[in-house]
C-alpha cells in the first residue's frame, strides 16, 4: 500500500502507473474534488499539516510518498521515528521545501548556484543588490511554486515587495539575476538500494513562472554536456539521499555553463513527456523506487518529444474539444487532469513525438492551443 500525500494531477498520474505495477494506492487529498481524488478509490480527505490526520493516514500504508513538498518536515520526522517508510525522507525533502537550506547545502557540495544571500529585511536586500548589481531575484524560502513567491526586482525602490505578508518560518532569499540562454531540466530516479537512472535532459519554456512546453532531448545539447548535467543531478540525488524522483531545474548561461535553479522531489511537470515518450515513465520509476523495485529504462522512444501544457482558457468542455485534436493528429497523446477550467490553471498536457522536431513541435502547439481556445 503506497500512501500519497496530496491530491493533484501528479498523484492522479501516479495512480495509473500504480495500477500497472499491481500496487495499491491510498490518497490523502485536500478535498473530495481534487484531480486525483476523483479517480483514486481509497481516499482520505484531510489536512496534510495536521499531525493526527497524517499519522492516522500513514498507519495503514507500507510507504509514504508525495504529490507536493509542503508537508511539515517535523511531522515527517515523527512518521520516520514511528517506523513508517517515508520516501523521500525528511532529511532529503527539506532541500526541496526550503530554498535557503537548499542553497546552503548545494553550495557546500560545490554545486554551481547563483550568488545568493538570506536577507532579513528590505535594507539587507538593498545592500545585496547594491553589492552584486541590479536587477536581483528575491524568493520566499518556502511555499512558492509556478512563479508565486518569486520577484524580479529592478531597483532598491522595489525591495519591500517580498517582505509583505511573510508567514512564520519563512525568510527571503536574494539571488543573482541570471541572464540565461534557456532553462533545462534533469530528472533522475534513485532507489533505497542506491540504483539510479537518468532521463534525457529536457529544455523547458516558462511564461510568467509557469512551464508551458518541454522538448526532449534538449536541442543542441551535445553528448558530453548531457552526461555532465546527468552526473550533476545523480550526484545531488546521492549526496542528499533522495529516494524516488529528483528534478533538477537549471539555467544555462550563454557560455553553456549551468547553475541550479530549483529542486523537486516527486514527479515533475518537465517529466510528463515520459508517459508516452520514454520506455518507463517518471511516474512508474518513482513508484518502483519508493517500493525498491529495479528501475526501468528511462531512454526516449523517439528522437524528439514535445510536451505542451494545457492552461485554462476559453474552452471549458475539454473532452469534446478532443474531437478536433484526435481527428487532426492520430498520434497525439493527451492527459486531462479532471480539473475545473480556470484562467492559467494547468488542466492537462499534450505530447507529440517523431523525428522532425519542427513538425513535432508544431503538432504539440496546435493541439495545446486548440484546447486553450487560441486562434490556431
Amino acid at each position: 500500500m503506497v500512501g500519497v500525500i496530496g491530491g493533484g494531477q501528479l498523484a492522479r498520474m501516479m495512480d495509473e502507473a500504480a495500477t500497472g505495477l499491481g500496487l495499491r494506492l491510498r490518497l490523502l487529498a485536500e478535498g473530495p474534488d481534487t484531480s486525483a481524488a476523483t479517480v483514486v478509490h481509497d481516499v482520505t480527505v484531510g489536512d496534510y499539516t495536521d499531525p493526527a490526520t497524517v499519522k492516522a493516514f500513514a498507519a495503514g500504508c507500507d510507504v509514504i510518498t508525495f504529490d507536493h513538498e509542503h508537508v511539515p518536515t517535523d511531522l515527517l520526522h515523527e512518521l520516520v521515528d514511528a517506523g513508517i517508510a517515508v520516501r523521500p525522507g525528511p532529511e532529503a525533502l527539506v532541500h526541496a521545501q526550503d530554498k535557503a537550506v537548499m542553497r546552503d547545502r548545494l553550495s557546500a557540495l560545490g554545486v554551481p548556484c547563483p550568488t545568493y544571500r538570506v536577507v532579513p529585511d528590505a535594507a539587507a536586500l538593498v545592500a545585496f543588490g547594491d553589492e552584486i548589481g541590479w536587477p536581483v531575484i528575491a524568493k520566499t524560502s518556502r511555499g512558492g511554486y509556478d512563479g508565486k513567491g518569486v520577484w524580479k526586482l529592478d531597483s532598491a525602490a522595489e525591495a519591500d515587495q517580498p517582505f509583505t505578508h511573510l508567514t512564520s518560518g519563512v525568510v527571503v532569499v536574494g539571488e543573482e539575476f541570471i541572464d540565461f540562454r534557456r532553462e533545462l531540466s534533469a530528472l533522475v530516479v534513485r532507489s533505497p538500494s542506491a540504483q539510479a537512472v537518468a532521463y534525457p535532459v529536457s529544455e523547458s519554456v516558462q511564461r510568467n513562472g509557469v512551464c508551458v512546453e518541454t522538448t526532449t532531448p534538449a536541442p543542441g545539447l551535445d553528448d558530453d554536456r548531457t552526461v555532465q548535467i546527468q552526473q550533476l543531478a545523480l550526484g545531488i540525488a546521492h549526496e542528499l539521499g533522495v529516494v524516488g524522483l529528483l528534478a533538477v531545474e537549471l539555467m544555462e548561461r550563454p557560455d553553456g555553463t549551468v547553475v541550479v535553479n530549483e529542486l523537486a522531489m516527486r514527479p515533475h511537470n518537465t517529466g510528463h513527456w515520459s508517459i508516452d515518450g520514454a520506455h518507463t515513465s517518471q511516474f512508474e520509476n518513482h513508484l518502483r523506487a519508493v517500493v525498491d523495485l529495479p528501475l526501468g529504462d528511462p531512454a526516449a522512444r523517439e528522437p524528439c518529444t514535445v510536451m505542451a501544457n494545457v492552461l485554462g482558457g476559453s474552452v471549458t468542455d475539454l473532452p469534446s474539444a478532443l474531437l478536433h485534436c484526435f481527428a487532426r493528429d492520430r498520434r497525439l497523446r493527451v492527459q486531462l487532469y479532471g480539473k475545473e477550467v480556470k484562467p492559467g490553471r494547468k488542466v492537462g498536457h499534450v505530447t507529440t513525438y517523431g523525428r522532425d522536431l519542427d513538425d513535432v513541435r508544431k503538432r504539440a502547439r496546435h493541439a495545446a492551443g486548440y484546447l486553450m481556445g487560441e486562434d490556431v
